[in-house]
């Protein structure tokens, strides 16, 4: 790996948020997940989570919306409920699924500066309402149109990005946003993964 390549690396390390997430509840179409990737490494979000309890799991996503966002990223799948957010609860304080309800909060109510989880339904029918049961709350993306709804991709770059403008206002993205010990696990992987490109 050359010393410019390393710096790249590091560079974009030194950005990762490891107090937000992004879950996604049976999303059908992998270019849709794709995206949503590709967006959350834009975002500098490091950990998505991709739950499966009515669809199988996929084996692989729509490389093209990627553009191979997902080996930068650390995904992790579940086929139930209940493990998923109980391994959700052991590193996030707040759980949030979008969905228009009478108590949801506006997205520009959240305060991204704290730990969060963002829990994002399927294109048909949205958080199910066993995932809704099992967060905090819900949350929804303003709008004035007539069809109230944005497609997942979407709705999650939105919310990202008013993420990302809280964290940056905060100078979350100054400091390193991991510790020290999943820095040096991901500085390693990633540098593995270069040199295995390279190889191929």
């Amino acid at each position: 790996m050359t010393p410019e390549r390393k710096e790249r690396l590091t560079s974009v390390l030194n950005k990762r948020q490891g107090d937000i997430t992004v879950v996604m509840e049976n999303v059908f179409d992998p270019h849709n997940i794709s995206a949503v990737m590709r967006t959350c490494d834009a975002a500098g979000v490091q950990d998505i989570y991709i739950l499966n309890t009515k669809i199988p799991r996929h084996k692989k996503w729509g490389a093209k919306s990627s553009s191979s966002a997902a080996k930068w990223l650390t995904i992790h799948q579940f086929d139930n409920a209940e493990e998923c957010f109980a391994e959700l609860r052991k590193h996030y304080s707040t759980i949030l699924t979008t969905h228009l309800s009478s108590d949801a909060v506006n997205l520009h109510q959240i305060d991204f500066t704290k730990s969060i989880a963002l829990v994002f339904g399927n294109e048909h029918s949205g958080v199910s309402d066993e995932i809704r049961t099992l967060a905090d709350g819900n949350f929804v993306i303003p709008q004035v149109g007539i069809i109230r709804s944005l497609n997942i991709s979407v709705a999650c770059a939105v919310t990202l990005y008013e993420a990302f403008r809280q964290k940056t206002n905060a100078g979350h993205y100054n400091q390193n946003g991991l510790d020290d010990v999943r820095y040096d696990e991901l500085l390693k992987e990633w540098s593995f993964n270069e040199k295995k490109e390279n190889i191929q």
